[in-house]
């Protein structure tokens, strides 16, 4: 359908205590790794649109309780081959970022036609590996994120 989707989207950053990233290759481009993404759905919660991405491109089922939400918002172009999918003359999306801690990297079963592939990488390869720039960020600032959250507890 055209014009149906929302300019609003989530990014969730899988990992593990070790930091370890989960990333996944999409399909439509081949080469192009990235963490779960996805647009929000009618009167859906932001959090209830992480666990649901989540669940739908990873096969991992996590309570809401166990995302963390960051409280952030990236705002970024829409790739024009990816416009039609929005309003007419819709050009920007904003991105609010999660994260998801799990014990360990496990198999995942990745949507075949959202994904090609799945890594689990150390941080900083996973960073350089992103053709996000959110994305590529995210990651980088999870050491700093983790750290605050253990000192909060």
């Amino acid at each position: 359908m055209t014009g149906d989707k929302r300019p609003v989207s989530v990014l969730v950053v899988i990992h593990t205590p070790e930091l370890e990233i989960l990333l996944l290759e999409r399909a439509l481009h081949a080469g192009y790794w990235q963490s779960v993404t996805g647009s929000q759905e009618n009167d859906e919660s932001l959090i209830a649109t992480a666990a649901r991405e989540v669940e739908e491109e990873t096969g991992i089922a996590a309570s809401q309780r166990e995302f963390c939400d960051w409280q952030q918002a990236n705002t970024f172009e829409i790739f024009p081959e990816w416009r039609h999918r929005y309003a007419p003359g819709v050009t920007h999306n904003t991105e609010h970022v999660f994260s998801l801690q799990i014990a360990a990297p496990q198999p995942v079963v990745l949507a075949p036609d959202e994904h090609l592939n799945y890594r689990w990488l150390p941080w900083r390869e996973a960073a350089a590996k992103c053709f996000s720039w959110t994305n590529r960020d995210a990651i980088l600032m999870l050491p700093q994120r983790i750290a605050r959250q253990f000192v909060a507890r």
